[in-house]
């Protein structure tokens, strides 16, 4: 049969998982162990057995997992279920929840979800009719108050205590921050708008209410949840309400690759997991089907010094292969040219760019090397910068249509009346204040879209053509029945043209992803729906931030580690290992810091397939002016300790040295520390 074929592909862990029953399993899943492939056999399994895909519950990060694994689980059976099994990121199954049940909670099915940036904005406004900027003392900007605010939900911890842990200078404002949060939340009800903390809170308010929430969890048979090492502590607690009714509960996650506790992440989730479910089968995937032996010793001798782990220990049937090398450059345009060297040798050897990547903590670490690559004629795409919707362009559009499907959005008010020629924030509140944006009165007068078009009559002559436009654009996409959402984009694209080319540089670049963005809307059926999911889900990148297109379509990646997560190439190159870059200065303040950064080593260590480099630069310059000469000495990251090192090959970079009097990182820092040492003295530090 089929089915026997498939299953008999597993290997033995993976078969176990695959085979549970009924009762809560924790399968702990190492780099490169087949984890997508586990949980879509799951799926199958599950539906093989006779469970209804519409009872099957997959939780997962990123909409792109969730559609492999369920195409993958319909291969298997050789039937579709991917449009039944409930599949998706927390916050897209939350709003599929929360416009069914939502009501129930006070919630209108009609509310609006909004994005990051438009929570800042309207954090901005709070803030700004509180005065709270004009005391004469420092305040929390809107960018501040708006991590505060979703690190005390997400980790569900007290404002006070989030404020003394992770923002201390903000500690002696903890009643005024209170205050703006309470005017942030009165004006997101009073509005019908949803952000993305919103959408877990009213989900978990849902799961833990007594009527209703037996009611939602019985909807579901069985709860799969992939990278549970990512979940915060409001996505964890949401998953054990969702099994009030019964304990079948699945999560799949690797504590040594839990990497976003900036995001409120935290891996004590998926390690106190059996303590939280009684009865847990746990299960260990070690068998790595992505890297050579060489390269998983490293990792391996890497992550055995992290405090608290699941005791696993990765192998591989590629026994073959070449040890990872570790290059000790003098300088980091060292470090640049033997990055190159190494990209060019391998492309030769039959390794496409495509199929290499380079890896770094931070964004700027890699500012060197991008020049570097542009002289040796080396294309690269770098990732880990602006999303789609992020782009101000897009979110301009994103702004009008939001009007037009909630006209009491302030946020989207706000917006779109500030890119109008000659109005700033006073007259932007002016005219909201006119039209009737706030306070919300339904039922009370006309919508603030038909008073626009009064407003602009009275308007100057500068400013009454561009309100008059914008009316009209609005009105036409707010009637009833309205246009397909497609028209709508087409139509407020066409108001927003000239303001493109007035506001921003490459219009015609921006225009362009205006009519992607309107080829992406035909495909849904309603405004609303389709607001919802480029807001929850959005696209990568826009056209002018992606480097540009190369006719022979080979280039190098080059990513934090951050956003390489998941991604795999034949050659690494990790670069800035040294003490203060990777791990960074900013994150090793605690033991925990320091654990969660070794993790981020180790992740871009297990990326590698055949061949991995490691790069420490010794000597960085403070200034890019190197006549300056004003420059420093780092030692080598401390996840490579001599132990961990003699696992590498080892080479040297712009180093002049005999063999009897090479440098040593050790012993060239501590002679940069008297030098500098000396210097201060004289100086009188």
């Amino acid at each position: 049969m089929a089915t026997t074929t498939w299953l008999e592909s597993l290997n033995p862990a993976q078969r176990q998982a695959v085979d549970h029953g009924d009762g809560p399993l924790a399968v702990i899943a190492g780099a490169g162990t087949g984890k997508t492939k586990t949980l879509a056999s799951r799926v199958a399994r599950l539906v093989e057995r006779g469970v209804p895909p519409e009872r099957i519950l997959l939780l997962t990060f990123t909409r792109r997992a969730t559609h492999e694994m369920l195409t993958r689980a319909s291969r298997l059976i050789g039937a579709d279920i991917g449009g039944k099994v409930w599949g998706g990121t927390f916050h897209s199954v939350a709003n599929r929840l929360l416009r069914t049940y939502g009501e129930a909670l006070g919630l209108p099915p009609s509310f609006t979800v909004v994005d990051q940036d438009d929570s800042v904005d309207l954090f901005n406004l709070v803030r700004s009719e509180a005065g709270l900027g004009e005391r004469g003392r420092r305040f929390p900007r809107k960018d501040t108050l708006a991590s505060i605010y979703s690190r005390m939900v997400n980790a569900q911890e007290p404002l006070r205590q989030v404020l003394k842990r992770d923002f201390p200078w903000c500690a002696a404002e903890a009643d005024a921050i209170a205050e703006v949060f309470g005017g942030y939340i009165e004006r997101k009800r009073a509005q019908h708008l949803l952000d993305f903390d919103d959408l877990l809170l009213f989900w978990h308010a849902a799961a833990t209410e007594p009527d209703l929430g037996p009611i939602i969890a019985e909807r579901f048979e069985h709860v799969l949840v992939d990278e549970y090492q990512d979940t915060n502590a409001i996505q964890a607690e949401i998953v054990r309400a969702m099994r009030a009714t019964n304990t079948n509960v699945m999560v799949v996650g690797d504590d040594a690759q839990a990497i976003y506790s900036f995001r409120a992440a935290d891996p004590e989730h998926i390690l106190r997991f059996p303590d939280q479910f009684e009865g847990t089968t746990l299960v260990v995937l070690e068998q790595n089907y992505r890297s050579t032996a060489p390269i998983l010793a490293a990792s391996n001798d890497v992550i055995a010094k992290a405090r608290r782990r699941y005791s696993k220990e990765l192998f591989t049937d590629r026994t073959e292969g070449q040890r990872p090398e570790l290059v000790t450059c003098m300088t980091e345009q060292d470090q640049s040219d033997a990055v190159c060297d190494a990209v060019l040798a391998h492309r030769e050897e039959g390794i496409e760019l495509r199929e290499q990547a380079v890896l770094f903590r931070t964004g700027h670490h890699s500012d060197l090397l991008e020049i570097e690559l542009g002289r040796r004629n080396i294309p690269f795409v770098k990732y880990g910068g602006l999303k789609f919707l992020e782009a101000a362009h897009v979110k301009d559009l994103m702004a009008l249509l939001r009007i037009a499907d909630n006209p009491y959005d302030e946020p989207a008010w706000f917006r779109t009346l500030t890119m109008l020629e000659g109005v700033g924030p006073a007259n932007a509140r002016r005219v909201m204040a006119a039209v009737g944006v706030r306070p919300r009165a339904e039922g009370d007068g006309p919508s603030p879209i038909l008073r626009l078009a009064e407003a602009a009559e009275d308007a100057p002559p500068l400013l009454h053509d561009e309100l008059a436009g914008l009316a009209a654009a609005l009105g036409d996409c707010a009637v009833e029945p309205a246009p397909p959402p497609s028209t709508q984009v087409e139509r407020l694209a066409e108001f927003l043209t000239p303001i493109v080319a007035r506001r921003y540089d490459s219009p015609d670049v921006r225009l362009g992803d205006l009519e992607a963005l309107a080829a992406a809307a035909s495909g849904f059926a309603s405004r609303s729906r389709f607001i919802t999911e480029l807001v929850l889900d959005p696209a990568a990148h826009t056209g002018d931030l992606a480097q540009p297109p190369h006719l022979d379509d080979d280039f190098l990646t080059l990513s934090t580690v951050h956003s390489a997560k998941g991604g795999e190439w034949r050659a690494v190159h990790v670069i800035q290992a040294a003490d203060g870059m990777f791990p960074s200065d900013m994150a090793t303040r605690d033991a925990d810091g320091v654990d969660e950064e070794r993790r981020l080593f180790y992740v871009a260590l297990t990326r590698a397939i055949d061949h991995l480099h490691v790069y420490f630069p010794m000597r960085y310059y403070h200034y890019r002016e190197r006549r300056d000469d004003l420059h420093g000495y780092a030692p080598i990251t401390r996840f490579l300790p001599p132990a961990t090192q003699a696992l590498f090959d080892q080479r040297q970079v712009g180093v002049v040295a005999t063999e009897d009097n090479a440098p040593r990182p050790g012993l060239v820092t501590a002679a940069a520390a008297k030098v500098d040492a000396g210097i201060s003295a004289l100086l009188g530090g």
